[in-house]
């Protein structure tokens, strides 16, 4: 059977090289569950699959997600990515549509479509967040960063999530952040002792809403991501519940300027009246050729 069409683009980019690249398959109906693996596995990125919407779902479209190692429910970058490749080939009916997913549907908005200037928005629930605060975690986490906990800023260790849990770690400066140095072979043993998927270290900075973040997941196949939009949502309401942002100004999460791989994840709350019921991610595609 003759292998359905790779295309590769790279979400959320923010310069040069920049993005989390994301190969799509856009007519997967006849791939197996191996088939989509080995995708993932060729091209070591999170890879997204197309295919038609369940029966009585209400969704327009139905995506699947696989990493190297497993398969994911969720991939926020590639969401977005196979969103903006569709209207980019002319394949969407709207600007408004609602996607299948293993964590349930979510949503995408795509302005100016069938421009240049399309940009594509994906919803995600209201966040949850815990504290971790015991100090022998505070202590490993610090020992699997390759820091001390001198290094921390002032503020909660959280598990934190929409789609996934990971873990929030508050950094006091971009250098210190930059300058981390994981011992990845304990990543996935700290992250299953917190009940995590990844651990997300993060630095605000003076300018209002802008903040940097580095991702090393728990056992996805390779040891860093350029942009995790799943954990930039996750982010958005952490530092909410610890009162570090401004709902009414949007969030811009840099990440993969330390691989050499500078993105920008955009996140702004959704409200209905005063309350916070959810947010959505975005941010800037580029296509690429698939080897």
């Amino acid at each position: 059977m003759t292998e359905p069409a790779i295309r590769l683009v790279h979400v959320f980019t923010a310069g040069p090289g920049g993005g989390n690249p994301a190969p799509i398959v856009l007519d997967a109906q006849a791939m197996s569950d191996e088939a989509m693996r080995d995708v993932a596995r060729r091209y070591g990125h999170e890879s997204a699959f197309v295919l038609p919407a369940p029966e009585g779902s209400g969704a327009d479209l139905a995506l699947r997600f696989w990493v190297p190692n497993h398969e994911m429910a969720m991939c926020g970058h590639a969401t977005v990515g196979a969103v903006w490749l569709l209207d980019r080939l002319g394949l969407l009916t709207g600007d408004r549509l609602r996607i299948h997913t293993l964590s349930g549907i979510v949503e995408a908005v795509v302005t100016q479509a069938g421009t240049e200037d399309v940009a594509v928005e994906v919803s995600q629930p209201t966040g949850h967040v815990e504290t971790l605060d015991a100090a022998d975690i505070r202590e490993e986490i610090a020992s699997v960063l390759g820091t001390t906990i001198a290094t921390f800023a002032d503020a909660p260790i959280q598990n934190a999530w929409t789609s996934r849990v990971k873990t929030l770690i508050p950094i006091r400066s971009v250098e210190a952040l930059d300058a981390l140095t994981p011992d990845f072979s304990r990543v996935q043993a700290i992250c299953d002792r917190i009940g995590s998927t990844g651990l997300y270290p993060y630095a605000l900075h003076a300018e209002p809403g802008l903040v940097d973040a580095r991702q090393f997941p728990q056992s996805s196949g390779y040891p860093e991501d350029a942009a995790t939009g799943i954990a930039a949502a996750a982010l958005a309401f952490g530092l909410l519940a610890n009162g570090s942002i401004d709902p009414s100004i949007p969030l811009r999460v840099r990440q993969g300027r330390a691989m050499g791989h500078p993105s920008e994840i955009g996140v702004r709350f959704e409200r209905a009246g005063a309350a916070i019921t959810g947010c959505w991610i975005g941010g800037a595609v580029r296509a690429s050729t698939a080897e």
